[in-house]
């Protein structure tokens, strides 16, 4: 469910929190759900471990997810939602992302436009 764009500005740790913060927010994982593991994570994105584990580390802080030594990492009970204000801010970070993605790949906005509308 995790994917890392390359391209972006954002941090791959920055990344990879946003989106487990999403998923957790929206109820697509509901609480109590188990994430994997830091190292399979960072296997699965090709990332270093230590990014997995910055943006786990944050999670915790944030009240997003719980770490339980030998039960690994999950999503906490009672995962904050987001504030409408962060979920613009995430809209605006994710088609600015788009947008240079498109652009470096010398696609015209009305075809970039079509893809998103065919998504939904």
């Amino acid at each position: 469910m995790i994917e890392i764009n390359p391209d972006s500005l954002t941090p791959a740790y920055d990344q990879i929190r946003t989106q487990i913060e999403t998923i957790a927010a929206s109820g697509v994982l509901p609480p109590g759900h188990p994430l994997p593991s830091i190292r399979q994570l960072a296997a699965d994105l090709g990332l270093a471990p230590g990014t997995v584990a910055r943006a786990y580390r944050e999670l915790e802080a944030a009240g997003v997810v719980i770490t339980r030594t030998g039960r690994g990492t999950s999503i906490a009970t009672t995962a904050p939602r987001l504030s409408e204000r962060e979920r613009r801010a995430r809209l605006v970070t994710a088609a600015r992302d788009y947008v240079t993605l498109i652009q470096r790949l010398g696609i015209a906005q009305d075809q970039a436009l079509a893809a998103v509308r065919d998504l939904f």
